[in-house]
């Protein structure tokens, strides 16, 4: 693991993100004490995955039937 005083990690912030992106970790010391840790975080997005929902709904027939007057009018507008 890299190792970076506060002052260089200041000036060299642009650089350092790159390298965490690449997957390496960047400690930050503050003298001889480490006071943080610069890594990448990953793509936080989950992608949406066909059929995750397979067998856990149930649609009944009732599903199918028109809606009451009131609720109609209410998605309508």
């Amino acid at each position: 693991m890299q190792q970076v005083s506060v002052r260089e990690a200041e000036t060299q912030l642009s650089k350092l993100i790159e390298q965490a992106n690449q997957g390496h970790d960047i400690l930050i010391m503050e003298g001889d004490v480490p006071v943080a840790r610069l890594c990448a975080i990953g793509s936080t997005r989950v992608g949406r995955r066909f059929g995750a929902m397979a067998g856990r709904a149930r649609v009944d027939d009732r599903f199918f039937e028109p809606l009451p007057e009131e609720e109609l009018s209410a998605w309508e507008g």
